[in-house]
């Protein structure tokens, strides 16, 4: 079976892979890639374990070909931090203990982010809009969200 050759950008880093043309991009990143922080929940879009944003958009990694990737900019969990510095969302979760066993977290982070990156100063309302598509069966959300509404009113008060 022929595989696709794929350049894409990966957590700021020029990245070439071959995959299958049925290889999902979260098979590609735990597989091909050993970028094991995005989780697989599901297997099927309605959990939100495995997102990763491309090109500005939050997807699902289950339901995205590895070669879809093709000329695109994706983030990952791993690609939140730098270095050793936390995300102000990692950093955040971590202090308010909204987070448990660890399966949706990279999902939530990566979805946060991206809700933040849209709308830098959204209601209670809006975040829990923003994460419906992630389901966490440990923490009951309500640390979730108080976390992304913590680091949204730190990120004015440091843009002031």
């Amino acid at each position: 079976m022929s595989k696709t050759h794929v350049t894409t950008t990966i957590n700021g880093e020029p990245t070439e892979y071959l995959c299958e043309a049925s290889q999902s991009m979260l098979d590609v990143l735990r597989d091909e890639l050993d970028l094991t922080g995005t989780k697989e929940g599901c297997g099927s879009g309605d959990c939100g374990a495995c997102s990763i944003i491309v090109d500005d958009r939050l997807v699902c990694a289950c339901l995205m070909l590895g070669a879809e990737a093709e000329g695109r900019r994706v983030l990952t969990i791993e690609g939140m931090s730098h270095g050793d510095k936390l995300h102000p969302l990692q950093q955040k979760f971590i202090e308010m203990a909204a987070l448990q066993c660890g399966v949706c977290t990279p999902g939530m982070l990566i979805a946060a982010k991206a809700l933040l990156d849209r709308n830098p100063n959204p209601s209670e309302t809006e975040v829990r809009f923003g994460l419906a598509g992630n389901l966490c069966r440990c923490t009951g959300y309500d640390k979730i969200v108080r976390a992304v509404l913590d680091v949204a009113a730190e990120q004015r008060e440091t843009t002031r």
